[in-house]
């Protein structure tokens, strides 16, 4: 088989798209598979609206005869991987600056990249569907294939162990949980307000993530008279051992095209709510889906199954098994089985 060039502009190691890319990377290497990484070569002090033009400029006038499986909005694809969604629609939930031309700009992308890709792969049906009502995209053009997780080994008592001698933590508190950066989209404020609504007084909260705002959210959880049980971590390295110890997750986010912490906190043992926005509800049981980010009905069922150890614990056990089901190994042959089919 060809060669495949990785398209990405950006280089990091918290990034959805970015996680994603390392772990497709790491086996498409266990599989031999030849390909090469194109990141964008200019530099990170210039605007964001420059650099994605540069990096089009950069990727499409030495395309050749390169066969480009991209994970960027750019306008020479061959396969589109739309992991970041519809920019289109992610506009009519966030509130951005019209003055910002990244915005314009994305939009004259993402519908040329849509249209110019031989094959599109949507990491969920919700995506699907919206590149299909926003764009008018052949239904017949776009394949779904969900994230995909890596096996680990779970061991609760090193991590609780090892998490015990930073935070005070006591093996009687129920431990929930979120990860993520960029708060507002990803429904922090609502996570502090279905904290503050539980019934059980005795839980312990932790906040994982990059936030240039956190201010803001360790004051509501005052306000909220939350801020003794919730713990702002910032981003961290080993967040495996926060998914390890945790026994509930909670995404109530406002948009997500899927949400690799989804199938991490499902993989690594955890009962998990989130929203009809967020893509990955599609492998979660109806009960555990909120309808958005403010349906606090989530309340009362969290409660419940902290009352209610064996229905917790069969619910971890459920998810675990549908994560090993999810596999990055799956997830690269099904996207080997579409770049073939391009």
């Amino acid at each position: 088989m060809r060669k495949i060039y990785l398209i990405r502009e950006k280089t990091s190691k918290f990034g959805g798209a970015e996680v994603y890319l390392s772990r497709l990377v790491k086996a498409l290497d266990d599989n031999g598979i030849e390909h090469h990484i194109i990141n964008s070569i200019f530099p990170k002090f210039l605007p964001s609206w420059l650099r994605i033009i540069l990096f089009n400029l950069q990727v499409c006038l030495t395309k050749k005869d390169k066969f480009y499986f991209s994970l960027e909005r750019i306008i020479c694809p061959d396969v589109y991987r739309a992991g970041d969604g519809v920019h289109k629609v992610f506009l009519t939930v966030e509130n951005k600056s019209k003055l910002n031309p990244l915005h314009p700009i994305y939009l004259f992308l993402e519908k040329r990249c849509f249209n110019n890709a031989k094959r599109i792969i949507a990491n969920s049906n919700m995506i699907k569907d919206q590149i299909i009502s926003t764009y008018g995209i052949d239904a017949q053009k776009i394949d779904v294939i969900y994230n995909g997780v890596e096996s680990k080994i779970i061991n609760h008592e090193s991590s609780f162990k090892k998490l015990s001698k930073e935070f005070d933590l006591d093996k009687n508190n129920p431990i929930l949980l979120y990860v993520g950066s960029g708060f507002k989209r990803k429904g922090v404020k609502e996570f502090l307000e279905i904290i503050s609504r539980l019934e059980n007084k005795n839980i312990k909260a932790f906040v994982i993530g990059k936030e240039n705002n956190l201010k803001y959210y360790q004051q509501l959880s005052k306000n909220l008279e939350i801020d003794k049980k919730v713990i702002f971590t910032g981003p961290r390295d080993d967040v495996d051992d926060f998914y390890t110890i945790s026994d509930i997750f909670l995404f109530p986010t406002h948009y997500e095209p899927f949400g690799n912490v989804i199938l991490e906190a499902m993989s690594l043992n955890n009962a998990v709510f989130t929203t009809e926005q967020c893509g990955a509800h599609e492998v979660l049981n109806k009960e555990y889906i909120m309808v958005h980010s403010k349906d606090f009905s989530v309340v009362s069922k969290i409660d419940q199954l902290l009352k209610n150890t064996q229905e917790l614990d069969n619910i971890k056990r459920e998810n675990q098994s549908k994560a090993v089901k999810l596999s990055i190994e799956l997830n690269m042959q099904k996207t080997i089985e579409i770049i073939n089919k391009a």
